[in-house]
């Protein structure tokens, strides 16, 4: 199911995170650590000219795009993609070029909405600016997030009109005109069995006797023993919950052992073998494993089987929406660029 689930970005809706003010508790982190600061300043390893933050790398039909906006712009895609702060002068220079690309396709896609009619967009802007100050704690710790990210208010009334109006190309030039027909989705499901089937699934919980990896014999037969006793206690008909919360050394414990619904391959062999032999309701024998000895309670099987097209259908008009979505992003971009002067000036 996660394989046409699987949510598709295309750039440009990335350069628009970017752009967005909901970043700025990101920058608010920042602020407050000061090794993020560190990492985020550029390594002084040679004696090349100093950088100014007000050089123009690019100009977009005149309009340019500065270094300040691509060093922001590369530090949210590092943050984003979960990439260290420190990396070679090979992939900072990768990430350089992404974000002046991104950056780039959205000043084009910008002056673009400009021609449209957004009404009140000063108001949207206003309204916009003022949630995002709302989020942090007090003016001090936003105005310290402005300035540790060299930001000014007027900055930030900037970027997110930017965002307003991106969004609403993207709305009226895009979204709007994306539709899936019934026949769409009926072909993929077709020609895509393989991504709609559910293998068996089980929902189970199980006290836990837990030992350590080099526990000695003795250890392990204690441990043994002690589930071989909590194991007759709910033959007997003392409540499971109540034990695993008790006795239980997983951390599922705290549910009452319960371990959620999990499918083959999820859980440690022995664990999954015996699972399987239970019925529902069924308690199984201590069962031993690399973490100890378990008692395990099968709360409910389901056979593994082909999610029906009625199913899915949803979830495949998303993903298909999505994919046009891209497409249609990209034929937006490339029409627009054809028209606009772009020039990289690599300063």
């Amino acid at each position: 199911m996660n394989l046409y689930t699987k949510t598709i970005a295309a750039s440009l809706l990335t350069a628009t995170a970017v752009l967005s003010f909901q970043s700025a508790p990101v920058f608010a982190e920042e602020a407050k650590t000061p090794a993020a600061k560190t990492q985020a300043a550029p390594a002084k390893t040679d004696a090349s000219p100093q950088l100014s933050p007000a050089d123009v790398l690019a100009r977009v039909n005149g309009t340019p795009i500065t270094r300040a906006e691509v060093d922001r712009a590369t530090q949210i895609l590092i943050s984003q993609n979960r990439l260290p702060g420190n990396l070679d002068a090979a992939m900072k220079k990768q990430a350089e070029d992404a974000a002046l690309d991104q950056l780039i396709n959205a000043e084009v896609i910008y002056q673009e909405g400009m021609k449209l009619s957004i009404k009140d967009l000063d108001k949207l802007v206003a309204d916009k600016a003022a949630q995002g100050k709302a989020k942090f704690p007090s003016p001090a710790e936003y105005e310290a997030a402005l300035k540790a990210n060299n930001l000014t208010e007027k900055d930030i009334l900037e970027l997110i009109r930017k965002d307003i109006v991106i969004g609403k190309v993207f709305e009226t030039e895009v979204a709007s005109k994306i539709t899936v027909s019934d026949a769409e989705m009926k072909k993929f499901y077709d020609e895509n069995k393989d991504k709609f089937k559910l293998p068996e699934s089980y929902h189970a919980s199980h006290i836990l006797i837990g030992v350590k990896p080099d526990a000695t014999p003795e250890e392990k037969q204690k441990a043994r023993e002690k589930a071989e006793s909590i194991r007759k206690k709910v033959l007997a008909g003392e409540d499971f919950a109540a034990l695993a919360k008790a006795e239980s050394t997983c951390p599922s414990s705290k549910q009452g052992g319960d371990l959620g619904t999990f499918g083959k391959g999820d859980m440690v062999p022995p664990f999954e073998e015996a699972t399987a032999k239970l019925k529902p309701g069924e308690i199984s024998g201590v069962v031993e494993t690399q973490f100890g000895y378990h008692i395990i309670k099968l709360i409910d099987k389901k056979e593994g089987g082909t999610v029906s097209y009625d199913e899915a259908k949803k979830d495949i008009e998303t993903y298909l929406k999505q994919l046009k979505t891209q497409q249609a992003i990209g034929e937006l971009l490339t029409k627009l660029k054809g028209s606009a002067k772009i020039e990289k000036t690599g300063a």
